[in-house]
C-alpha cells in the first residue's frame, strides 16, 4: 500500500511541498497562507454565488443590466450600463454597436472587481478604460468546478489596451509600455521603465495586484501575444496570485 495512502495527511503536505516548489521556480506567482488568500476581494469575488454576486452589485449600485437570456459559458451575465467611480469601461468597438456586442458582456463577479478597480484610476484621474476584449464567445476552457468557464470564455477576464485620462491624454499599453519579456513588473526587482507614462501604467497595475484585486495580472513582461494589453482574470477556487 502506497504510504501517502496510509497516511492521507502525507498527500497534503506533499500538495503543498509542490505548491511551495511551484512558487519559488516562479518568481512571478504568489501563494500565500491558505488565510491570506481567502482574505483576498478576487478570491471572495470569484467565488461568491450567483445571487450573492447580484445583489452585491445592487447594494453598490453599480450601473449595470442583467441579461435574462443563457450565455453560453458565462454564469451570471451583465453588461455595464454607466460609469464606476466616475470611469467608463468599453471595448474598441464603434459607440454604436457596444450595446449590443457580446464583446462588451461579462460576469458579475469581474464587474465587483472592476468597481475596486476603478476606484483605483480614479486617483489617477482616469475616466475610461479601453479593452479589447472581455468575453470571448468562441474560447474554448474546460468547465470550473462552479459550472462557468474561465478566462474571457467565461467573462471573468478584460484585456486592457489603454486608459483615458482626464484631460484627454492617453496612457496606451503598446505605446508607453515597451515589451521585455520576462522582467518582474511589480515589487522587488521589479523592471524600469524610462517613459513617465509606462511608469503611471505599471504603478497603475502594481497598486491592483497589492490589493489583490485579480488573480492574474499578465503584462507585456509575460509574452509577445500581450505586447499591447494587459490581462486582468478572477479565478475561482485558487489561492495564489500571478502577476507577471
Amino acid at each position: 500500500m502506497s504510504k501517502l495512502l496510509q497516511f492521507p495527511g502525507a498527500g497534503l503536505a506533499l500538495v503543498a511541498l509542490i505548491a511551495r516548489t511551484a512558487a519559488a521556480a516562479d518568481t512571478h506567482l504568489e501563494i500565500p497562507p491558505p488565510a491570506v488568500a481567502e482574505q483576498s476581494r478576487a478570491y471572495a469575488y470569484a467565488n461568491l454565488s450567483d445571487d450573492r454576486a447580484l445583489a452585491e452589485l445592487v447594494r453598490r449600485r453599480l450601473p449595470h443590466t442583467r441579461i435574462e437570456e443563457s450565455v453560453a459559458g458565462v454564469r451570471t451575465p451583465v453588461r455595464l450600463s454607466g460609469p464606476l467611480h466616475g470611469v467608463t469601461i468599453h471595448s474598441s468597438l464603434p459607440k454604436e454597436v457596444r450595446a449590443t456586442t457580446p464583446f462588451e458582456i461579462l460576469d458579475a463577479r469581474l464587474a465587483l472587481a472592476l468597481d475596486d478597480f476603478c476606484e483605483i484610476l480614479a486617483n489617477h484621474d482616469v475616466i475610461e478604460v479601453v479593452h479589447f476584449t472581455i468575453y470571448r464567445p468562441n474560447d474554448s476552457g474546460s468547465p470550473e468546478k462552479n459550472g462557468g468557464l474561465p478566462r474571457h470564455a467565461g467573462g471573468v477576464a478584460i484585456d486592457v489596451g489603454a486608459l483615458k485620462k482626464r484631460g484627454g491624454s492617453f496612457l496606451t499599453v503598446l505605446a508607453d509600455w515597451p515589451a521585455a519579456i520576462g522582467a518582474r513588473t511589480c515589487g522587488t526587482g521589479a523592471r524600469k521603465i524610462l517613459g513617465r507614462k509606462g511608469r503611471e501604467l505599471m504603478s497603475i497595475l502594481c497598486e491592483a495586484a497589492d490589493s489583490r484585486l485579480f488573480n492574474v495580472v499578465l503584462t507585456p513582461h509575460f509574452n509577445r501575444a500581450h505586447h499591447d494589453h494587459v490581462h486582468l482574470e478572477i479565478k475561482a477556487d485558487v489561492k495564489w496570485f500571478l502577476v507577471h
